[in-house]
């Protein structure tokens, strides 16, 4: 059980994290950390952090409500494949160690934040219409999301990546629907673990709470701030969090 400040911790990272992730993507770089500083284990750790951060699903739904207008059929479509994969993650997560997958995650993290980086570049090497990276986007969120619901650090990273070059490659539009497809993710993963439990409520609450209220001012930051300033914050924290992780694996 955690203390009253360490709740007052937990909440005030939640704020941080929900803020970081609904504006690019990398929210356990500071939510799951913050819960270890805490005392709680690396697994119930992973398992809070997934399920409080559904609670980012809602808040940044509000906030891209301009981003998000007329793309409600698309966003529903794609919605079911990143719950799809968020509950082949889960399933995993509760069936498997996470030791061998916790090698290869610094890497992707850290493809998914070069890939950020050079997205304007690879985009302008092909003309696209809408669907025609529809394959690749299928398998690649496929993967991603179950990635998310497995463990998830810079999931956020590797999303928006694949939709800036398959879909959108505008940030602030691409990001609206990254919220939107890790949330559909983090919520199916959320509700298993919930089923299966244990969860460490007394985690999860805070931190929830205060993810929502920052997934309410994230994407208002994506939306003001110029897209190649927030392209190379939320790379540089990518890689920041691979970095982390390849020295201290989770």
């Amino acid at each position: 059980m955690i203390t009253a400040p360490e709740v007052i911790f937990v909440a005030a990272a939640g704020v941080v994290a929900g803020i970081a992730g609904t504006a690019g993507g990398i929210t356990s770089l500071v939510s799951y950390p913050a819960l270890l500083a805490v005392g709680v284990p690396a697994l119930p750790a992973n398992v809070a952090n997934i399920v409080a951060l559904s609670a980012c699903w809602p808040g940044s739904a509000l906030a891209s409500r301009p981003e998000l207008r007329g793309r409600g059929s698309w966003i529903r479509g794609w919605a079911v494949v990143a719950a799809a994969g968020g509950t082949i993650g889960a399933v995993l997560l509760r069936a498997t160690s996470s030791a061998a997958f916790s090698l290869v995650v610094p890497y992707l993290i850290a493809a998914g934040s070069v890939a950020l980086l050079l997205q304007p570049w690879l985009s302008s090497l092909r003309s696209r219409e809408g669907r025609a990276g529809t394959p690749v986007l299928l398998a690649g969120l496929l993967l991603v999301s179950a990635y998310s619901g497995y463990f998830g650090a810079g999931s956020g990273v590797l999303t928006l990546s694949l939709l800036l070059f398959t879909v959108d490659p505008h940030l602030a539009r691409a990001n609206a629907l990254k919220n939107m497809l890790v949330g559909a993710a983090s919520v199916v993963a959320a509700v298993i673990f919930i089923i299966l439990g244990p969860v460490d409520w007394a985690s999860v609450v805070p931190l929830g709470t205060g993810m929502f209220a920052g997934s309410l001012i994230g994407p208002r930051i994506a939306r003001h701030m110029p897209a190649t300033a927030l392209r190379w914050i939320v790379a540089l924290l990518g890689l920041g969090m691979a970095v982390r992780l390849w020295v201290a694996p989770a």
